[in-house]
């Protein structure tokens, strides 16, 4: 399908996070005028400050909504319906929603999306891949143990390169409005095989332990976490992974007509980088 080139800016909320920096790359390489969403960005946009929403909003003609830390908590709904009636007022005109499988929440903010006049696609993901490569679970790879609260339950691995492919897809081509696309990878893995897909992929041991939401809880205090972002962390693991996500879906292939990636070709695409090298 055709690219739509649009002179007005698509302004990318979490524009230097995992998908919303991929996809500010995607579309200056489409030639599509950008404007980066976040707190460093010139206009700024900081979603605990809603006087520099209209800033960033202005002008602009599609937004890629990545709202933080995450649509799981209490007041990200609000936020997100308030964001949508400034955006529809500001005219824009396409709005896409990163959100997240079997939350309770992030399916409110969905319908916040859903119930508008704004042509919105909506991207309900499974877990990132690059958590173990970007931020998150990369400490934990280089120390050569993963420990979570999280046993034999399986999870579809979506790759953020998906994700972003199918954003700038929604963003810059028609087709994709009114459209709920369910983003996972092609198979089902446990966290005891991503971690040893990994340990493949860098030709060394790296083991996967199970521990319980208590140990969890004093791991992350005992390296500084902060409370809101630990309770946020446990939600994801004590509620979240508990079976109800253990189903592959087929939106990359609706959005793209091709495969999603595979977890292993991540890991050796990561592992070509340096990021898991214990001597960077």
């Amino acid at each position: 399908m055709a690219h739509q080139i649009d002179k007005k800016p698509t302004l990318v909320l979490g524009g230097t996070g995992k998908t919303g920096r991929r996809i500010i790359e995607r579309l200056e390489t489409l030639g599509v005028p950008t404007r980066l969403g976040s707190r460093n960005a010139e206009p700024p946009f900081d979603w605990e400050k809603r006087t520099t929403w209209p800033a960033a909003l202005e002008g602009a003609s599609a937004v890629y909504i990545s709202y933080q830390p995450d649509l799981a908590v209490p007041e990200a709904v609000e936020a997100i319906d308030e964001f949508k009636r400034l955006a529809i007022s500001s005219d824009v005109r396409r709005l896409v929603l990163l959100s997240g499988r079997g939350e309770d929440e992030a399916q409110r903010a969905e319908q916040v999306l859903q119930s508008s006049a704004a042509d919105w696609t909506i991207l309900r993901s499974s877990w990132f891949s690059q958590n173990f490569s970007e931020n998150f679970l990369l400490d934990a790879v280089l120390s050569g143990t993963v420990a979570l609260p999280v046993g034999d339950v399986k999870e579809p691995f979506v790759d953020a390169d998906d994700i972003a492919d199918v954003a700038v897809a929604a963003l810059t081509e028609d087709g994709h409005e009114e459209h709920l696309y369910e983003l996972t990878g092609p198979r089902l893995l446990t966290f005891a095989d991503t971690v040893g897909a990994i340990a493949a992929a860098v030709n060394r041991p790296i083991k996967f332990l199970e521990i319980t939401p208590e140990q969890y809880a004093e791991d992350l205090k005992r390296h500084g976490v902060p409370q809101d972002v630990a309770s946020l962390m446990m939600y994801v693991f004590t509620t979240n992974l508990d079976g109800r996500n253990a189903y592959v879906a087929d939106g990359v292939q609706r959005a793209l007509g091709r495969e999603p990636r595979d977890f292993t070709d991540y890991a050796r695409e990561a592992a070509a980088t340096g990021i898991w090298e214990t001597q960077r």
